[in-house]
């Protein structure tokens, strides 16, 4: 899957999304401080599903109906690294096609994958 990481994440994060063959798009090494907006912008013109720890993407996407190929939220702050890598890479491995073109909330709890918005 294609992503672009939002500048939010440790580099290790995104090495081992790279590792697990996923190629990763990381703001924090080339557009750092660029807006949220032009971040979604970025992420079409790339055709790649943002991943973020910023709950701004959602209000965006799905209550003013930004463009988007995606956007997978994080909800898994007070978890180690390693378990959030962990749970990432499980549900995208999982859940895969059905993320693109979504608004998705991972959780410790949870996966909500949101289509229609």
């Amino acid at each position: 899957m294609k992503l672009l990481a939002d500048e939010n994440f440790e580099p290790e994060f995104v090495e081992k999304l790279r590792a697990a063959g996923h190629e990763v798009i990381f703001l924090d090494e080339y557009d750092a401080g660029i807006s949220d907006h032009e971040v979604l912008r970025r992420a079409v013109r790339e055709n790649a599903v943002v991943i973020t720890n910023d709950k701004d993407f959602g209000e965006m996407v799905v209550r003013h109906g930004f463009e988007s190929r995606g956007v997978i939220f994080l909800r898994l702050y007070e978890l180690p690294l390693s378990e959030r890598i962990e749970i990432v890479l499980n549900v995208i491995s999982s859940r895969g096609e059905e993320l693109e073109s979504a608004f998705t909330t991972i959780s410790r709890e949870a996966v909500r994958v949101r289509k229609s918005f």
